[in-house]
């Protein structure tokens, strides 16, 4: 692969990388106390302090050769992947064993991982707008394709706003489709897919294999699984759907996206179950993953029953939610995640993150997660930092009529 042959790496990222990178330069001019930057994922809530002691107790205690070198299957150690299974199971209700789990670099290579596994070059994986950019680059890393599912804006057949368009999903399968990705708790919308949602899908995923005569598998990202709001519960879709690949990550719910640990789940009932097990520890090698990073796995072993504190999250939730509405934006009320998806006041989006930045305000176009004439916010900052801005919010829609 060429620098020319990235280009579209490139443009089809840009937009929230560009608008970091804006931020950085803003606060510079400005004062990071007068540049409200929404633009990335970033968590800011400190881990939990038990992460800390697991590696100050992992690195003085253990062997350092056990720790640091290569030391672990492609599947990671069998120890972590039986204290990750036996958790899921305990939340869950699942009977998953260490044979099910693949220990990641992060949700990212997961996907990878699961997309090689799964889907051969000249293929297609579907996947509901808005969904996260990098779905693409990951899908055409394999010479497969990705089609976006129309976004569900105001809910269909009694579904809520920006849950999946089953129907829509459905007319779009073909002999070529292999996968669907999911993301729920979603990135960028905060929507919770319900139960009932993930029953249809699987239904129809059911038919629509059995029509085409191949396996149709679901791929579902779930880093953001532990941050559900207001009791929500997140449905494990294995239960639902035996073709099930699920990516996980911590960097969401222990606040460590930096140390890029995560893991796949591979059910028994999966089609061709030991051959996909087989592919996907090759995949993690061939991919240059190798294997997760070792001393972080074992630091995920010891924290597997943390969570990072979300209630400040949450505060943050209600406080955006509350200031933009009264303001006059129209919001989608975000379930879990910490974004919060706004509908433009002008048709075009990118035009509106223009004129946001005269206001130090930085967001995400939703074109940027096929979904155009919305933004994201992330509210993964300072309580002061949502305070702060809903008077720079409140300006920006005045000016724009």
């Amino acid at each position: 692969m060429t620098a020319r042959s990235m280009m579209p790496y490139v443009e089809g990222n840009s937009a929230i990388r560009e608008m970091f990178e804006e931020g950085a330069r803003m606060a510079a001019e400005y004062g990071a106390e007068n540049v409200y930057d929404f633009s990335l994922g970033n968590p800011s809530v400190l881990a939990p302090e038990e992460v800390n002691k697991a590696i100050r107790e992992i690195v003085e205690e253990e062997d350092s050769l056990m720790v640091h070198g290569y030391n672990t299957s492609n599947s990671g150690y069998e120890d972590v992947r039986t204290t990750v299974a036996d958790h899921i199971n305990r939340i869950n209700g699942t009977s998953f064993g260490a044979e099910n789990i693949i220990m990641t670099v992060g949700a990212a290579s997961g996907l990878n991982v699961a997309i090689k596994t799964l889907v051969d070059p000249g293929e297609e994986i579907l996947a509901f707008a808005p969904y996260f950019v990098e779905y693409g680059n990951y899908a055409a890393n394999h010479g497969v394709s990705l089609r976006a599912v129309p976004a569900n804006p105001e809910g269909r057949n009694g579904s809520e706003a920006f849950s999946p368009d089953i129907d829509a999903m459905s007319e779009m399968i073909n002999e070529k489709t292999r996968a669907v990705i999911i993301n729920s708790p979603n990135n960028p919308t905060g929507v919770i897919y319900s139960e009932g949602t993930i029953k249809r899908l699987a239904q129809v995923l059911r038919e629509k294999s059995e029509e085409y005569g191949r396996e149709i598998y679901i791929i579902s990202d779930e880093p953001y699984r532990e941050l559900a709001y207001d009791g929500a519960q997140v449905p494990y879709v294995t239960k639902y759907y035996d073709n099930t690949v699920v990516a996980y990550s911590w960097s969401k719910s222990l606040s460590l996206p930096g140390e890029r640990i995560g893991y796949l789940v591979i059910p028994s009932e999966m089609a061709d179950f030991e051959n996909a097990v087989q592919a996907a520890n090759i995949a993690n090698r061939v991919l240059g993953y190798v294997n997760a990073p070792t001393l972080i796995q074992r630091v995920a072993a010891r924290c597997i029953d943390c969570v990072t504190d979300i209630d400040a999250y949450d505060r943050n939730r209600k406080a955006l939610y509350e200031g933009l509405t009264e303001a006059g934006y129209e919001c989608t009320y975000p379930q879990g995640a910490f974004y919060l998806f706004v509908k433009t006041p002008i048709d075009d989006d990118k035009e509106f993150c223009a004129k946001a930045k005269e206001f130090n305000i930085l967001v995400v176009p939703g074109s940027s997660f096929a979904c155009p004439g919305y933004v994201r916010i992330a509210y993964c900052v300072s309580h002061d930092t949502i305070i702060n801005s809903l008077p720079a919010f409140r300006k920006l829609r005045e000016s724009l009529y």
